[in-house]
Formats: structure tokens, C-alpha cells, sequence
């Protein structure tokens, strides 16, 4: 008699649950941010929870999870279409464990000052939407446009969320008042900067290009030490007309001040470069996102 596969079943599982912990923690997050500041104070938001909130800012006695939900509907198909699968199921569900957070949460954080709370709010906000968007699904709305445009344009996630947000912004401007649109843009730009650097802050690459005469002792000590790889570009000094050895690897964040260190060590006078990285493709460094 066979035995039951149980890691064939448990590692989807234990997957599926991850992701599922992901969207509800950061969709628990931003519920924070906007029950808890963003509508005391009357702010706006970023994309379908901005236009959500100003219906409802509009329209009371509509709930601003329900809105929200509403307006889902036809981005769902955008998701299906340009990203996947997986990821539409994973947005689905994302789309309503967001909508139950919005009505479940509602923890008052006591902070008057305006420009503070535009800052505490857009820092929970944008570390909830990096978290989301760290699994294989998302809270639905403007996230699903902006995982769209990064697969399809490489625009970064923040900067496609900034951008959309200006219609939002003007909207709420002529509607309600200049003032709270300023706050609510300061609000944006703080959780734009957020997502970023949650979804890749850590796991930005780095393109290091390093000349020196040393560069076969700089290489060696590079593919030893850090065990990554190097690509040895010939080139020819402008106004020397030497041929040159030119170093290019990438690396990631972390390992930046090791290379560093190995260059300062085999030839102090090297001429390197650090240039950043929006994505990288390749199995062991790539950190192109997952969806």
C-alpha cells in the first residue's frame, strides 16, 4: 500500500497560506491608515480606495469598503488578461480580504497634527501596499495596473501609483478642498517611497563596472569570495589608447560594501562605478518580481 504524498500536498498549501498571511497583513495595515487617519482627518487616498473614499466623503451612506469592492469588478479582467492566473485568483482574494479589513478594523491612532498624519499615514499605508504586493497577488484596484505596467513598461510600482494619483488629487481639490488634497499628496508621495522600498528596497541590484590594471586579481577575488559572476568588457582608454579590462557584475544591496572592500584591497586605485538597477533577470541574482 502506497503512503500518502503528504509534501506534495503540503508545500501548496503552506504557500497558499504565506500568500494569504501576506494580503492580510498588509491589507490589515492600510485599513489602519485609512479608518484610523486618513478619514478622521478627511484625506483622500491612492487610486479605487481615493475614489472610494471620495464617494463616500460625498455619499456617507455608502460604506467604503462596498465602493471599493464595486470598482474592482472590471480591473479583474485587465488581471486575468495581462498577468495571469495565478495572479488574478490571488487578486481576488485579495480584493475581499481588503474590503472585510475596511470594515473588521477600526483602531483610532491619536495624532492631530495634520502634516504628521499625512506622513504616519502614508508609512503604514505604504509598507501595508509593500506587503501585499511581496506575495503573488495584490488588494486588487490600482495595484493590479501598476503590476500590469511594470511587466509590460518596467515603470516602477510607486511611480505608476504617484502618477495615476494626480487624477485622484485634482478631483478631490475641485470637490472638496486644496488643502486636504496637499495633505493627501503629501500622504501619496511618503507611500509610494514605502512600496518601493518594500518590494525591492532590499533586493535592489547593483551594476558595478570596475577599471584597473589589476583586474584579473579583482575578478578572482570577486567569483571566490562573493561567488558571483564577472564579465570582462574589452575597451580602449580615450586618451591613452590603451586597451582596458573592464569588470562589469552585479551584485545585490548587501553585498556592496564586500566588494568594496575586496577593490580597496587588490588595487586602491581602481576606477569603479555603482550604478542601480530597476530589474534583473537570471536565477541566482534576478530579482524580477514574481507575478
Amino acid at each position: 500500500m502506497s503512503r500518502w504524498p503528504w509534501k506534495q500536498w503540503i508545500e501548496p498549501l503552506s504557500r497558499i497560506g504565506w500568500n494569504l498571511f501576506l494580503i492580510t497583513l498588509g491589507s490589515a495595515l492600510c485599513s489602519v491608515a485609512i479608518n484610523g487617519i486618513l478619514i478622521p482627518h478627511k484625506f483622500f487616498s491612492a487610486g479605487f480606495t481615493g475614489v472610494a473614499l471620495i464617494i463616500h466623503y460625498m455619499f456617507p451612506y455608502f460604506s467604503v469598503a462596498v465602493i471599493y469592492l464595486i470598482l474592482n469588478v472590471p480591473v479583474f479582467a485587465l488581471g486575468w488578461m495581462y498577468v495571469g492566473r495565478r495572479f488574478f485568483l490571488y487578486s481576488i482574494a485579495g480584493a475581499f480580504i481588503f474590503t472585510g479589513t475596511l470594515i473588521w478594523i477600526h483602531i483610532p491612532l491619536p495624532v492631530h497634527d495634520k502634516m504628521l498624519s499625512a506622513i504616519l499615514a502614508g508609512i503604514i499605508a505604504g509598507v501595508g501596499s509593500g506587503i501585499i504586493l511581496r506575495s503573488l497577488g495584490s488588494a486588487g484596484g490600482l495595484d493590479i495596473l501598476s503590476v500590469i505596467f511594470l511587466r509590460r513598461f518596467s515603470i516602477r510600482l510607486g511611480t505608476t501609483i504617484l502618477a495615476a494619483n494626480s487624477i485622484v488629487l485634482v478631483a478631490g481639490a475641485g470637490l472638496f478642498s486644496l488643502e486636504e488634497a496637499l495633505y493627501t499628496l503629501i500622504f501619496i508621495f511618503v507611500s509610494s517611497y514605502m512600496v518601493n522600498l518594500v518590494v525591492t528596497g532590499l533586493s535592489q541590484r547593483k551594476a558595478v563596472y570596475i577599471i584597473s590594471p589589476k583586474w584579473e586579481g579583482i575578478s578572482k577575488e570577486i567569483m571566490d569570495r562573493i561567488q558571483r559572476g564577472v564579465t570582462i568588457i574589452r575597451g580602449q582608454g580615450g586618451y591613452t589608447g590603451r586597451d582596458e579590462q573592464i569588470l562589469y557584475t552585479v551584485i545585490s544591496f548587501r553585498e556592496l560594501p564586500q566588494i568594496k572592500q575586496i577593490i580597496r584591497g587588490v588595487d586602491p586605485s581602481a576606477f569603479v562605478v555603482v550604478t542601480d538597477t530597476l530589474e534583473v533577470m537570471g536565477n541566482r541574482i534576478g530579482n524580477q518580481p514574481h507575478w
